[in-house]
């Protein structure tokens, strides 16, 4: 049997109040979150980080509290202990921008530079050391990830890159774009892979979060040590993607 799509699924009343009412939590907590880091810009960046982290944290209890979603996590002991790597991410929701912030931390990740000029989310954002990318310039875009992205990873910043580029709705698949696997061959810091499926509960460009549990799977390092970009490239896809093909989809 297919599973449902996220279009045929039918929203109750408790859906629609429960995704009202966080939509107005995220209205009313961003800039006061926003502020409160711009404001510690003349303290350490551990400090600013501190302040998103709670905003975060905040966002997942409210998450949990009023649309009944929450997520489990499998395969942690798959991360580093010591140092930093490379977080190759699947794509399908807005959820995962913000829960693999609580799951992998300290965490930069790589985003669109547009993202940065959103008032108050947007430039406290700026001041968190994200990889600000312009995708219309592809070869400066490419050069300020492997620039910036080997400086933060020997800070002992784990580096999220979503190699789709995009969101991809669930059962759809994109080309892995080589940024990341790049990154990881010229840093000589090593990959790891993760899976999810928050597709099938906050549904891409979706206003609706459906009540459940997420699917979370981190996959074992891939080391970058006497591989190529492609053998990186991959053995990550590889990975993810039949990681995908064994994650749940949601209950109809």
């Amino acid at each position: 049997m297919t599973p449902p799509t996220s279009s045929s699924r039918k929203a109750d009343a408790r859906v629609y109040l429960g995704s009202t009412l966080f939509f107005v939590y995220i209205l009313l907590s961003t800039p006061i979150a926003g502020l409160l880091i711009l404001a510690a810009m003349p303290l350490s960046f551990d400090i600013r980080y501190k302040i998103a982290d709670i905003w975060v944290d905040s966002l997942m209890v409210m998450l949990k509290w009023l649309c009944g979603l929450i997520y489990e996590v499998e395969g942690m002991e798959n991360l580093p202990t010591s140092g930093a790597a490379i977080i190759l991410s699947k794509h399908q929701s807005a959820w995962e921008t913000i829960a693999l912030r609580q799951i992998i931390s300290p965490q930069i990740a790589v985003l669109k530079e547009s993202l940065l000029h959103i008032p108050f989310g947007g430039w406290a954002l700026a001041t968190l050391k994200p990889i600000a990318i312009d995708r219309s310039a592809q070869k400066d875009a490419l050069k300020m990830l492997l620039e910036q992205g080997s400086e933060r990873l020997k800070e002992g910043l784990f580096v999220l890159i979503f190699p789709e580029g995009t969101r991809v709705a669930p059962g759809d698949t994109r080309k892995f774009n080589a940024g990341g696997a790049l990154l990881a061959h010229k840093s000589g810091f090593p990959v790891v892979p993760l899976a999810h499926n928050a597709g099938e509960f906050w549904p891409r460009n979706s206003f609706l979060k459906y009540p459940g549990i997420i699917k979370v799977k981190i996959g074992p390092m891939i080391s970058s040590q006497h591989k190529s970009a492609k053998a990186i490239n991959a053995e990550a896809e590889a990975w993810i993607m039949d990681a995908m093909a064994n994650l749940p989809p949601r209950p109809s």
